[in-house]
């Protein structure tokens, strides 16, 4: 009997002893990352069968089981992965936010200062200076569209940066997940399925980093281990095995880096649209959908303001006499062939109509024989080209050689360069195209009281714009009722007389020039259109580009200049504050599942000093329980 009690008490001596090394090891923890509290689980010791029935025999600890909740685990992981990535979007499109919004770094202050300058000339068309301060002006507006499109490739190069980063990250965890995997197989194989609590923490606080750069999906083995998966289920990690991504140039844009799947040597390019969660996620989503959207948008902006600029500059004429030339260079679109493309065919694409344009990339597929695919990748519209070239969205796609073969892709950009590539053409300000070409007057013998307008240019420009053309006026001739006019220099030639009504306005529009007659002309009055000599203080061709200004020149006749600009602030401004208002919600949110998981999994000093206190009098208690026993042992002994 006195053996019993003796081995029952030492099983009590090392329950409680192992109740408080298990203590002790919370409250060590209790500020390690990912650390799950642990707790012995005891069960009694079979017991012994007497006469008198079964006698227990003492206790012992089964197992350290780990406070665990899988269900409020994979809920914090997943809100995790969804605030990693709008924290790390947030982060990039408020730079972008910042540098457009700015009130004096912005285009708005830009483009007004170089309106303003174009009224000036329009006040003082025959100033120098006031032409050359156009000059001035139209140069600063040209460099803060390329200052802004460097800061646009700036924030696009520390992306590829931090994709990089990001991926041997990811890597990093993935290895370091299989090792563990393989040690907790063994560990747990060796001691008869006891749980490794220790190492799988640390799997599960690997996994919950990783989870924060790509969202990951966990899949546990009856073996202990987990499988890991990203994407769309490509596997990360197998047992002991990890399967690596990488970044690769794209195959059509170089400078733009993609991420690819590494299994048995093989490279898989994943489209970017798998990556929904983490910091990958996030800044691939910045990429696509705020910062490659907002340069497109401010090159369309340089491009539709230096052509519209260029074409009404063309219509006019400089203080040599000249027709106007280009005032800025248009940039061209950007074209690039696939580098898996089997065929050698090179496409061109050329600016056709600048207020069509959008501020999409396309990709052009080869179907065979003349047929092609173009998607725009805004919102994948499709359109079927028979042949080329053909014309969509304000640009025009021709074969410049070469020959493609079937599955072959191609990657159109038409206004990724155009803030980049915008420039001044002329830098002399005489050649300022401030007048118009044309003027119109009438012969000082004239006996009637009307007059001729100066005269519109319009386009396309005609070769004859500046021969003369003469308007005569024929008395009448019975048995005519009305008086005639007869024009002569017009190309082509008007061979008949033109009847009139006397005091009606007429309507003149002959070798790409429009005007009018107004008043009532008398028998033999003469008006002639023609070359606008000396013409250096006309300001009629400056006021038409200063209107522009406010003309909708843009979105196929929807917007100014300004006003698209104004857009594009209030997109990436609008963007800004829903990723910042999700953000902080789901920042929120996260923090409210963190502390449901550690009320049930974290450790609490408190509830662990009460167990000090109740592991502490259990030890006492079986020690006393072995004195007990010791003193009927001596009692035993000491019988004569």
């Amino acid at each position: 009997m006195a053996s019993s009690i003796f081995s029952i008490g030492v099983s009590g001596l090392n329950a409680a002893q192992a109740g408080l090394t298990t203590t002790q090891h919370n409250i060590a923890n209790a500020n390690t990352p990912g650390y799950n509290r642990q707790q012995i689980v005891q069960s009694t010791n079979l017991p012994q069968y007497t006469g008198a029935g079964y006698l227990g025999q003492g206790t012992n600890v089964s197992t350290v089981k780990r406070i665990y909740d899988d269900f409020l685990n994979t809920q914090v992981l997943q809100g995790q992965a969804q605030s990693s990535q709008l924290s790390t979007y947030l982060a990039q499109v408020s730079q972008i936010d910042n540098v457009l919004a700015d009130p004096a770094a912005g285009m708005s202050p830009a483009m007004q200062d170089f309106f303003n300058s174009m009224n000036l000339v329009a006040n003082t068309a025959d100033s120098i200076p006031a032409r050359q301060a156009l000059l001035s002006s139209a140069q600063t507006l040209v460099g803060r569209f390329q200052t802004l499109n460097q800061q646009f490739s700036d924030i696009s190069n520390s992306l590829n940066g931090q994709i990089s980063t990001s991926v041997t990250s990811i890597n990093s965890f993935a290895q370091q997940i299989a090792n563990l995997n393989q040690s907790i197989t063994l560990a747990q194989g060796v001691s008869g399925g006891q749980p490794a609590n220790d190492l799988l923490d640390q799997r599960d606080q690997l996994i919950s980093q990783l989870n924060q750069e790509v969202k990951v999906s966990v899949l546990k083995q009856t073996d202990g281990s987990y499988n890991v998966f990203v994407g769309s289920g490509q596997p990360l990690v197998v047992g002991n095995q990890a399967f690596g991504l990488k970044t690769v140039a794209s195959a059509t844009d170089p400078t733009r880096l993609e991420v690819a799947y590494n299994a048995n040597g093989a490279t898989v390019l994943l489209p970017q649209t798998v990556f929904q969660g983490g910091k990958l996620g996030g800044l691939l989503s910045f990429r696509d959908q705020s910062l490659e959207p907002a340069r497109n948008a401010l090159g369309r902006l340089a491009i539709s303001l230096a052509d519209t600029i260029n074409a009404q500059h063309q219509l006019g004429q400089d203080m040599n006499g000249a027709l106007g030339g280009n005032l800025f260079n248009v940039p061209s679109p950007l074209v690039s062939s696939a580098s898996n493309n089997v065929g050698n065919a090179v496409m061109a694409a050329t600016i056709t109509s600048s207020t069509a344009l959008t501020a999409s990339d396309y990709t052009l597929k080869f179907n065979g024989g003349t047929s092609y695919t173009l998607i725009r990748q805004s919102d994948n519209t499709v359109t079927n080209l028979a042949s080329l070239p053909q014309m969509v969205d304000g640009f025009t796609i021709s074969l410049a050689s070469g020959a493609a073969a079937v599955g072959d892709s191609f990657l159109i950009r038409p206004t990724a360069l155009g803030a980049l590539n915008i420039s001044l053409a002329i830098t002399d300000p005489l050649k300022i195209a401030a007048a118009a070409p044309i003027a119109g007057s009438g012969a000082l013998t004239n006996m009637g009281n009307a007059s001729i307008s100066n005269g519109t240019v319009t386009a396309p420009l005609n070769a004859s714009l500046q021969a003369p053309v003469t308007i005569t006026f024929n008395a009448v001739v019975p048995p005519a009722t009305l008086p005639t006019y007869t024009v002569t220099g017009a190309v082509p030639a008007v061979a008949a007389p033109i009847s009139y009504t006397p005091g009606s306005t007429i309507a003149l529009a002959y070798n790409g020039w429009t005007s009018q007659i107004t008043g009532t002309p008398a028998a033999g009055d003469v008006f002639t259109m023609q070359a606008n000599t000396g013409g250096i203080a006309d300001n009629r061709n400056a006021l038409a580009m200063a209107a522009l200004q406010l003309q909708n020149t843009m979105g196929n006749g929807t917007s100014s200049y300004q006003s698209a600009y104004g857009q594009l602030v209030a997109d990436v401004g609008n963007k800004t504050r829903e990723v910042t208002l999700n953000s902080t919600a789901q920042t929120n949110m996260v923090t409210q599942l963190v502390q449901s998981q550690q009320s049930v999994s974290g450790v609490n000093l408190d509830e662990e000093a009460a167990n000090l206190m109740r592991y502490q009098r259990a030890y006492q208690a079986a020690g006393k329980a072995i004195q007990v026993a010791n003193t009927m042992f001596d009692t035993l002994l000491n019988l004569r």
